[in-house]
Parts: C-alpha cells; sequence; structure tokens
C-alpha cells in the first residue's frame, strides 16, 4: 500500500508526516530515535491529559495578554477539551524514555494540538502558518516549564487512583479481621512461637499498617502542586511577559481543579526534582509494606500438609507441571515481583535526580517513566490482591487452635502466675520430653484445672489485663 503524505520541514530538514496524523515531524523524529523502551505517551492518558491542561492554561494566559486572537485561543482550547475527554490518544507514539529533556513529548502535545485546532479552523494539518505548534501552541513556554509541571499534574492524578485502589486493598483486609475475630492462633517472633493472639488481630494489623499509606502518599504529592511555569528555558523567563506566569497558574488552577502555585524562584525550580525524590521513597515504602505482607500470606498458607497451614488463600491454577495437587500462591508472589521493579524503579529516580546539570534536569523522562510505571503496577497489583487472593482467603480455624494449645509459647501467659523460674522449667521440659505445657503445670500440682484454663483463655491472652485490683 503507498501512504499517503504530507510534507513538513523543521530545522534539521524534511520529512514525510502521514496525511491523516495529527502529529508532525518532530515527533516522527522521536518515533525514529527513541525506540527504547517500547511505552508509548499513549499508554498513561493522565498524563496526555495533564499535559493538554498545562497547553489550555498557556493558550488562555496569552490571550489576556493580547499575545494569542481570541480565534486561536477558541480553536487551541476546544482541541484541548477533546484531548481531555480521551480523544485522539493514539496520536501520541513517542516513547516514554527519550533524549531531550522531554523535547520530543512536549512537541508531540503541540503538533496534535495545533493540526487539530486547524481543522477546527477550517485548514489542512500541516497548515502552521495558521497555527503553529511552536508560535502558537508553545507560545510563552518551553519544555523545561510545559513538561515538568504536566508530569506534576499527571503524577497527582495518578496519585487519585493509586490511592482508590489501596483504600478498596485495606478494606479488604479489614473486612478479613471482623471476620477471623475469633479465630486464635499463635503468634510468632524471629518465625519462633511467641504467644497467642487471633487471626483477625493479623489481619487488622495489615490494614492498620497500610492506612499509614495513604497520608504518606497525599502528603508527598501535594509537593507536586508547585510548579515553574513561566520560567521558560532555564527560569529567567525570557520569552514571556511578566504577568504571563501568575495567569497561566490561576488558568491551571481553574483548569484542574488543584491548588497549583508557582514556585518562588524559577531558576531554583526549574532542575529541581526534589519532589520526584520524596514521592518516589513514598511509594517505595507502600510497595516494601505490600511485599512484607504478601511473604506472610505466603508463610500463613504454606503446606498444606508440612507447613503453617493456618490459612487457606484461593487456588487461582495448577501449581507444576510436574507434582500433581500442588497449587502455589501465585498472587502474593506477583505481588512481590511487583514491589521489587518498585524498589529498582525508586533507585532509578534516586541517580536520575542526582544527574542534573546546572539550570536543567535533561533526566526527567526517565523519572516520570519510572513513576508512572511503578504507580500502574502498584494499581494493578493491589486490585490483583484483593481481587484473587484476600477477598477469598478462609481459616483453618481448629489447625490454629491445635497448634496454640501444643504450643510452648503459651507458657508466657502462666509466667505473672508462676515466676520467669517455675515457668522456663515448664517450658524446657515441655520441649525436651514432647510434652504440653498444660498437662506439665497440672501434672506438677502449679495450678488447678479451672486456675489454669481462666489464665489460658483466649480473652486474656490476646490483650492487657490488669494483676493487681484497685
Amino acid at each position: 500500500m503507498i501512504m499517503i503524505t504530507r510534507r513538513e520541514h523543521d530545522l534539521i530538514g524534511y520529512k514525510d508526516v502521514p496525511k491523516d496524523a495529527y502529529y508532525g515531524i518532530q515527533t516522527l523524529r522521536a518515533i525514529e530515535n527513541f525506540n527504547i523502551c517500547g511505552v508509548k505517551l499513549s499508554s498513561y492518558p493522565k498524563f496526555i491529559k495533564a499535559l493538554t491542561m498545562v497547553k489550555w492554561a498557556a493558550a488562555k494566559a496569552n490571550n489576556e495578554l493580547g499575545l494569542l486572537s481570541s480565534e486561536l485561543t477558541d480553536a487551541i482550547t476546544k482541541s484541548c477539551e477533546e484531548l481531555i475527554d480521551g480523544k485522539f490518544h493514539d496520536q501520541f507514539p513517542v516513547d516514554m524514555i527519550q533524549g531531550g529533556a522531554g523535547t520530543s513529548t512536549n512537541m508531540n502535545v503541540n503538533e496534535v494540538i495545533a493540526n487539530r485546532a486547524l481543522e477546527k479552523l477550517g485548514y489542512d494539518k500541516g497548515e502552521y502558518d495558521y497555527c503553529h505548534p511552536n508560535n502558537h501552541v508553545n507560545l510563552s513556554q518551553s519544555t523545561n516549564d510545559a513538561y515538568p509541571t504536566g508530569i506534576k499534574i499527571g503524577l497527582i492524578l495518578m496519585n487519585e487512583d493509586l490511592i482508590e485502589s489501596l483504600k478498596k486493598l485495606i478494606a479488604s483486609f479489614r473486612a478479613k479481621g471482623v471476620e477471623f475475630n475469633d479465630v486464635l492462633k499463635m503468634g510468632r517472633t524471629q518465625l519462633q512461637d511467641a504467644v497467642p493472639m487471633t487471626l483477625g488481630q493479623e489481619f487488622e494489623a495489615w490494614a492498620a499498617n497500610l492506612e499509614e499509606e495513604i497520608e504518606r502518599l497525599n502528603q508527598n504529592a501535594k509537593l507536586f502542586l508547585e510548579v515553574n511555569m513561566g520560567a521558560t528555558a532555564i527560569g529567567t523567563g525570557i520569552n514571556s511577559e511578566p504577568e504571563y506566569s501568575g495567569k497561566c497558574v490561576s488558568q491551571l488552577c481553574e483548569i484542574s481543579g488543584l491548588n497549583i502555585v508557582l514556585a518562588g524562584n524559577l531558576i531554583e525550580a526549574t532542575p529541581d526534582t526534589g519532589s520526584y525524590v520524596m514521592y518516589s521513597s513514598a511509594v517505595k515504602r507502600l510497595a516494601i509494606k505490600l511485599s512484607k505482607i504478601c511473604n506472610d500470606l505466603r508463610l500463613l498458607s504454606s503446606g498444606p500438609r508440612c507447613g503453617f497451614n493456618e490459612i487457606n488463600l484461593p487456588k487461582m491454577q495448577p501449581g507444576s507441571s510436574i507434582m500433581p495437587g500442588k497449587v502455589n500462591p501465585v498472587i502474593p508472589e506477583v505481588v512481590n515481583q511487583v514491589a521489587y521493579k518498585v524498589i529498582g524503579n525508586d533507585l532509578t529516580v534516586t541517580f536520575a535526580a542526582e544527574a542534573g546539570q546546572l539550570q536543567l534536569n535533561v533526566m526527567e523522562p526517565v523519572i516520570v517513566r519510572s513513576l508512572f510505571e511503578s504507580m500502574e503496577m502498584l494499581i494493578n497489583g493491589m486490585d490483583t490482591l484483593k481481587e484473587r487472593c484476600i477477598d477469598g482467603i478462609t481459616a483453618n480455624v481448629e489447625h490454629c487452635k491445635e497448634m496454640v494449645l501444643n504450643s510452648i509459647g503459651i507458657v508466657t501467659a502462666v509466667n505473672p502466675t508462676l515466676g520467669y523460674e517455675a515457668s522456663s522449667r515448664i517450658a524446657k521440659r515441655a520441649l525436651s520430653e514432647n510434652r504440653s505445657v498444660y498437662d506439665l503445670i497440672l501434672e506438677e500440682g502449679l495450678l488447678t484445672k479451672d486456675k489454669l484454663d481462666e489464665i489460658l483463655s483466649p480473652e486474656r491472652m490476646i490483650k492487657p489485663r490488669k494483676f493487681v485490683e484497685a
């Protein structure tokens, strides 16, 4: 088939762009130059939406300043509205990882908006005399202020999705905490028997552990509200009017619904990537906690005959091509792997943030790719963990209780009554003679059966109690 094209030019020369494409020559060059990670800008609709908000705000500010005609402003803003609504997202084919500090991404957005605006004005794509990607859509901007501002708004939008998935997972753990409230089991420290608790307490602890991360994520996401719009190339504001920054940020607040503020020092803010480092650390912290919980789930469900076997994870798929009957904890396993990837991405963010030089950090593309990938994987991982694992967990109630009764650990419950020396002697005998603590206490006549049963009652072993009455 013969591709119908249109001829476009830039400072490098001329190229033939597909006639129906909304992107232009600079996007085409980026496609050719950066076949790197294979993940395109089109993979992240929230990022496209955020970058488009920046262009919309800039157009409105330029119009207020008399720099952009009302006709062009109307065409550009209406094109932005369409992109925000999810249209034409297939027109963003640039690789997320690219050289040029994000210029290819910025120009991809500029070209799509310009060509869609041209159609609205009654012209053909590529007739840039009437609406130009640089002269009009990128007016008063540089990649160095528009791109990071888009990144920050995109991350705020993605953070909302991340929090929503996290809240659903927490609710699932909490529901299991209620369901297993009366299931007595053995707590463990250093993988050794410790003291009794309930399975409900264990699940509720996981819920509380994850709930802390909501505040941490939101707290760090607030750092993204400070932007450098109007900084243009290096923070001096060259090629923008004095009132532009304030007007653009005001428009951006209205369009996004966010309390965006202008950085106090634009030269400082332009190369600064500290907010990415802080937020990435919060994402990593969530990943680490999820991985630890998944480790616990795999331990508690191990067996079924030769492991802990306290809980049953939903059976998702056969576990072996050679061992009949084997079923593996595949959902916790995959979430563990998500966590490892997030931890690796955090290191990438760290190195990329450190690599900034003088008035710009050119490594922002790998920072944004790493953060968006981590958030997307965590969202998918948490949704999968909730729906295909936590919601379907069941408890082996009698087995849990039996392990408590047979454990040496229950000697801790009688320690306040018998004293440490007697309790240690009983524990040592129980281990060496393979006897139960319960039977040995009765055998030695240290306590009556009624008193021992009272001390070892579940409600006395799983929470604090008064030893001296007032």
